[in-house]
């Protein structure tokens, strides 16, 4: 299980190719909560989301021989571009499984950075990039299921705390767990009396399933919703992480994470995509149960092409 000193490990490690985002406040949100939000913006960091930080940790740490041989992953995305970025800074080649669905935008981006592509239906990614490996040797770095993935996505929120202090609560997206996860460690350890919350789209709810039941529940096959970058299930050791620190996972409809995108752009002036913006439908959705509250925000990403953009 990923520890506070794994993360502390891993923001050695990439301090320096990562940005350390800016935390940003919002006078307008805060009036209509009535709380007091900071918002993490990894939407500017390399790539565009926080991914850059588990992809970095997990390429650094690569021994020289296997390094040489690449690295290999299967992502709609933001981990895609992220592992390609990472590969590109070391040198090393990359190997990139997406669904035929993935946005043009994030493919552009995958391709920018030199990473080979393989496009594959949603529900084959899995065995694609299993025989691509084979065939490759390259190293397996999975988008949430990976140790190293999963203690540097949970920098972002070390260095949430160290720059603003104390919170009442920190709310992160969900949708493979590995931000979630990392995130939970650091608030479990520096704020044990603070809440840890996911946000989670309603149309692809396996988290918040999961954590009711007790049980890991299989992925919405399928879903219809804007958060292209919560459309995977939620991963075992990530699933094991949210319950050993009681994470609560609060769903949102799609049209609350849209105007919450939309707030973002208006009125806070930065890009976000609906599934990042999830975390300001969550909190609103809490109405008064946060008001009076200092609440610290993640924005995972900015990576869109704008269709859920109203015309």
């Amino acid at each position: 299980m990923t520890t506070l000193a794994d993360i502390r490990a891993a923001a050695e490690r990439i301090r320096g190719h990562v940005h350390r985002t800016p935390i940003l406040t919002s006078a307008t949100f805060d009036r209509e909560l009535g709380v007091r939000a900071f918002f993490k913006c990894e939407n500017l960091q390399k790539v565009g989301a926080f991914k850059a930080r588990g992809a970095c940790n997990a390429v650094m740490a690569l021994d020289a021989g296997s390094a040489a041989r690449g690295v290999i992953t299967h992502s709609s995305g933001n981990h895609a571009a992220a592992l390609a970025w990472a590969a590109a800074a070391r040198g090393i080649p990359a190997k990139v499984v997406m669904p035929d669905s993935a946005p043009k935008v994030k493919i552009e981006a995958v391709r920018g950075y030199g990473a080979e592509i393989r496009f594959c239906k949603v529900l084959e990614r899995d065995a694609v990039c299993a025989a691509w490996q084979q065939q490759t040797g390259a190293t397996m770095v999975h988008p949430f299921e990976n140790p190293l993935v999963i203690a540097g996505q949970g920098t972002a929120a070390l260095e949430l705390i160290e720059d603003v202090g104390n919170l009442d609560a920190v709310i992160v997206p969900v949708g493979g767990g590995g931000l979630c996860g990392g995130t939970a460690v650091v608030v479990r350890s520096l704020l044990p009396n603070a809440s840890m919350l996911g946000a989670e789209p309603l149309a692809v709810d396996d988290a918040a399933r999961s954590m009711a039941t007790g049980v890991r529940q299989p992925r919405v096959d399928n879903p219809k919703t804007w958060a292209d970058c919560l459309l995977t299930g939620l991963g075992e050791p990530n699933f094991r992480l949210l319950r050993q620190h009681a994470v609560r996972v609060v769903t949102v409809d799609e049209q609350a994470m849209v105007d919450a995108a939309l707030f973002c752009l208006q009125r806070m002036k930065i890009v976000v995509e609906p599934g990042s913006a999830s975390v300001l439908a969550a909190i609103r959705s809490l109405g008064a149960e946060v008001r009076g509250k200092r609440i610290g925000l993640v924005l995972s990403g900015g990576n869109t092409d704008f269709a859920w953009l109203p015309r």
